[in-house]
């Protein structure tokens, strides 16, 4: 049997942008043709995309390490480098996507929730190719000699975790008959045995009644008291109960090898799905009193009954081995599960793209700049566009930082240093460079920051 994950780590990182090219024209009989250099190919990105085909994230068990194409560097004669591929990850419906930190490997945020076929989000964009010495032009430096480096790309932890898209989940305690139920009112065949977690993995089976309708049901693994702290099987499972719109509460008649009362267990289920997650206290609810047929199960099923239509919950009296009242519930279930996608259709708002969304979110986390004191006179700035023009300098040429200095002054980085404390011969630090702070100086003087690598 295939192995079933629900739950990975994995590591992405766009390709990195190619260089641009520093190049003038050379033609006989043109001796000043000016700057040619072509600007560098973007890197591509590592997008997630959802594959209808697929039902687990077998995939990413054993690979960790995720790549994208890099872009390739300009060329003279104004020759564009190529892009990089895309790296597209395939994952089941249902994957909710999350940031890592990277030290500690707990989730910061969520990135997206991915519920529908082919929606995809980018993970990892690519780096910006650089741009070639043609873009440096103006009317007073006619022929700049440098260009900028291509962008290293992001790289991060990111956790991909799935969660089934049933219509209707059966749960209960273990042994209690929910794998004998999907087994005879679908074409799902789970393994059934006698024994206490027979059920390991969740089963997934699409049901359709007489009239038409169908729905998809998934059998979860049973759960005990503890299971929303972890016990049993529990943490494993109980996030697959989440996304059902409606919850088939499978309950034995007879009491199990234990010899449990079984309205007990109908309320120790609900406290555990309850604090697990306190929307599923208010999730749509059908009580299914199982294996009917035994004998001396009346009182105990009379006594079920009461419970459930207390809470509010319809009831069904069934014996998944005779198949006694397997009927009524499909029906019933199918009727209610329609109701609820109605419900759940006119609910739904228009939304942007999870990519847009995603991408807005990036852009203004990217134009934030932080100064924070690493120590008395010792400054650091940080800031993913910031340092993106660090990075993308030509150090060895004074062109190219010249011109970096330029851009620092229109970021208003003196000003924001100096509102911070900073003062003058302090040391300004960005990424692996040092910069001496010379305070904030009239705009006709010369630049404020004297750049030189740590």
């Amino acid at each position: 049997m295939a192995t079933f994950t629900d739950l990975s780590h994995i590591n992405v990182r766009g390709g990195d942008g190619g260089a641009g090219c520093m190049s003038f024209r050379r033609e006989a009989h043109v001796p000043k043709g000016g700057p040619d250099g072509g600007d560098g190919g973007n890197g591509g990105s590592v997008i997630i995309t959802t594959d209808p085909q697929l039902s687990s994230l077998i995939d990413y068990r054993y690979k960790h390490h995720f790549r994208a194409q890099r872009g390739t560097h300009g060329q003279g004669a104004r020759k564009h480098g190529r892009d990089g591929e895309d790296l597209v990850l395939r994952v089941p419906l249902g994957t909710v996507v999350r940031e890592l930190d990277p030290a500690t490997q707990t989730p910061l945020y969520e990135i997206a929730d991915l519920t529908q076929p082919n929606e995809s989000v980018v993970v990892a964009p690519g780096g910006k190719g650089g741009r070639g010495n043609i873009h440096f032009v103006t009317p007073v430096r006619r022929a700049p000699a440098f260009a900028e480096k291509g962008e290293p790309a992001t790289e991060h932890w990111i956790e991909l975790e799935m969660k089934l898209m049933a219509d209707a989940a059966l749960v209960g305690m273990p042994s209690v008959g929910k794998s004998s139920i999907i087994a005879r009112i679908s074409a799902a065949r789970p393994k059934i045995a006698d024994y206490p977690f027979t059920t390991l993995i969740p089963n997934l089976g699409v049901v359709r009644t007489p009239d038409g309708q169908s729905f998809v049901a998934a059998d979860v693994p049973g759960l005990i008291e503890g299971a929303s702290e972890g016990r049993g099987l529990g943490h494993q499972f109980l996030r697959h109960i989440e996304r059902t719109a409606l919850i088939l509460h499978v309950v034995d008649m007879t009491g199990g090898f234990e010899d449990r009362d079984p309205v007990e267990d109908y309320h120790t289920i609900n406290a555990e799905l309850a604090a697990y997650a306190t929307e599923l206290a208010v999730r749509p609810q059908i009580v299914v009193a199982n294996k009917c047929d035994m004998p001396g199960v009346e009182e105990a099923v009379e006594a079920l009954r009461s419970a459930a239509e207390a809470d509010g919950y319809p009831f069904f009296a069934i014996s998944a081995l005779t198949g006694e009242g397997i009927d009524r519930l499909v029906l019933q279930t199918a009727s209610h599960v329609a109701k609820l996608r109605a419900e759940s259709a006119a609910e739904v708002p228009a939304q942007e793209g999870l990519s847009e969304v995603w991408e807005k979110r990036r852009a203004s986390r990217d134009k934030r700049i932080e100064v924070t004191c690493e120590e008395p006179g010792v400054w650091r700035v940080s800031g993913t566009n910031i340092e993106r023009m660090v990075v993308q300098t030509d150090w060895d040429n004074d062109e190219a930082v010249d011109y970096l200095q330029r851009r620092f002054t229109r970021l208003k980085l003196e000003e924001l240093l100096a509102g911070a404390g900073c003062a003058y011969g302090d040391e300004v630090r960005i990424l692996g460079y040092a910069f001496t702070f010379e305070g904030t100086k009239d705009p006709e003087d010369q630049d404020d920051l004297v750049a030189e690598e740590d």
